[in-house]
């Protein structure tokens, strides 16, 4: 069996998110494993490293499949490319070993999130951020994100539906910096549960504009209260930006 491995970027604009709901013609993988399909004469699926949520965009989602058909990577790349539609590209096919699994082997995800932080809206990535109109005050900020490293149970910070799966996440890192009128926060982690980087970014901006104390962070984790967590940042400013294996 030939294990590949595909590197994928998409503008989620359009679509409910990455993971297939039903035929599959409304998300991500719907739209690769159609096209797969279509190439290879069966129905293929994938797997994908990271079920980024509707509206959400990614420059390097991770996705893996398994076939018996020895198929030349660049004539995969340039037909999966040829018919997908133009808001997802591959942009990258390899050959891995039969061990690998997009979603299990990943070490950490780097997800970056883009505020326009100034008093007039920008037409041109009005789409693919957040406009906050108001000064964040990012050494408030600062504080805020520190709280939430380390390995926590983020129930509070999630959607998520399952009671089954654990809510303990590790987050390794969040960086916030200003870059030509944008804000922009990233956050590694071992991995991410449902709206949870939305919500930590949500609450971010409310500690920004003075709405939230930094110091609530820690209590509001520890609570475990969903109530607790007021604050949903717009999906179109959320970006799946890098995996490690």
């Amino acid at each position: 069996m030939n294990n590949y491995k595909l590197v994928i970027q998409y503008d989620g604009g359009r679509y409910k998110g990455w993971q297939r709901l039903g035929s599959g013609e409304s998300t991500i993988q719907g739209k690769i494993e159609n096209v797969l399909s279509e190439m290879i004469g069966r129905p293929i699926e994938i797997i994908g490293c990271s079920r980024t949520d509707a509206g959400v965009h990614a420059f390097a989602q991770i996705a893996n499949f398994k076939i018996g058909e020895n198929i030349p990577v660049l004539e995969m790349k340039q037909y999966l490319n040829r018919y997908l539609p133009q808001d997802i590209s591959v942009i990258d096919v390899s050959i891995e070993g039969e061990r690998f699994h997009a979603r299990y082997n990943s070490k950490a995800k780097t997800y970056l999130y883009k505020i326009w932080n100034e008093d007039y809206s920008n037409p041109f990535m009005r789409r693919f951020s957040m406009h906050v109109e108001e000064t964040l005050d990012i050494s408030k900020m600062e504080i805020a994100a520190k709280q939430f490293l380390g390995e926590h149970d983020f129930t509070a910070f999630s959607n998520a539906k399952s009671k089954k799966k654990s809510m303990v996440r590790n987050i390794y890192s969040i960086e916030i910096e200003k870059v030509d009128g944008f804000l922009q926060i990233r956050v590694s982690g071992d991995g991410f549960l449902y709206n949870m980087v939305r919500k930590i970014v949500g609450t971010l901006i409310e500690v920004g504009l003075g709405k939230r104390d930094a110091k609530e962070i820690s209590g509001m984790i520890h609570s475990k209260d969903r109530g607790s967590v007021s604050s949903l940042a717009d999906p179109g400013g959320l970006y799946l930006e890098s995996i490690e294996f």
